[in-house]
């Protein structure tokens, strides 16, 4: 019988390097394999920004353009987000920014057709979480604020419901490490809001708490 390929196992465990930093981790996840999505996917989505932020930003998945140009948060909702986070005091290149899955899950009609984000499933973040441990074991930050649902399962569980606790801080163990967190939504849930004044305020009033945290 043809040995399993190692995506089939679901863990990304066995490609996170045991050093190497931030640099070392983003090489190896490259390489990862350990669900199937890399398998569509342009290009491994690994985080960014300062190694020794106090604020760790969380989202869900790379989107199209992330998917292209292989760094997180570059298109649309991540403008947003820099916006949003310099209004409410907290400096966009002092944060590190990354996501619970790091490659681009998506429908496709046809060849050429525009991918559609489709989102991953508890089985696929949870194949990806060596990668999001890794990473806060580098960084250490302060405080992580989530971005969504999607998210919000990942770290919290898959009974986390984000409307029920955003704007709150919340403490709990993650990855073995005591954390400070502050849950909202995803940016692009501002962008996709029927009322985007209304939606973006609440977005800015969830950072502003995440701002008093670290003040």
């Amino acid at each position: 019988m043809a040995d399993k390929a190692p995506e089939d196992a679901y863990t990304a465990e066995p490609f996170v390097p045991a050093r190497g930093g931030l640099a070392g981790l983003r090489r190896a996840a490259a390489e990862c394999r350990g669900c199937p999505l890399h398998r569509d996917a342009t290009q491994t989505v690994f985080g960014e920004g300062d190694a020794h932020a106090r604020v760790m930003l969380v989202g869900e998945q790379p989107g199209d353009q992330e998917d292209r140009q292989g760094r997180p948060f570059v298109g649309p909702a991540g403008k947003l987000l820099d916006r949003a986070l310099a209004e409410a005091g907290i400096d966009p290149a002092e944060a590190y920014v990354t996501n619970a899955v790091k490659h681009f899950k998506f429908t496709q009609a046809e060849p050429r057709k525009r991918r559609i984000h489709k989102a991953p499933s508890l089985r696929e973040m949870t194949a990806c979480g060596p990668w999001l441990a890794a990473e806060l074991a580098v960084v250490e930050p302060e405080l992580i604020v989530v971005l969504g649902a999607t998210a919000g399962k990942a770290l919290l569980g898959s009974s986390f419901r984000v409307t029920q606790v955003r704007g709150t801080v919340l403490e709990e163990e993650i990855h073995g490490r005591r954390e400070r967190l502050v849950p909202t939504v995803h940016p692009s849930a501002v962008l996709r809001a029927d009322d985007r004044e209304s939606a973006y305020g609440g977005f800015l009033s969830d950072l502003k708490v995440a701002a008093r945290v670290l003040a």
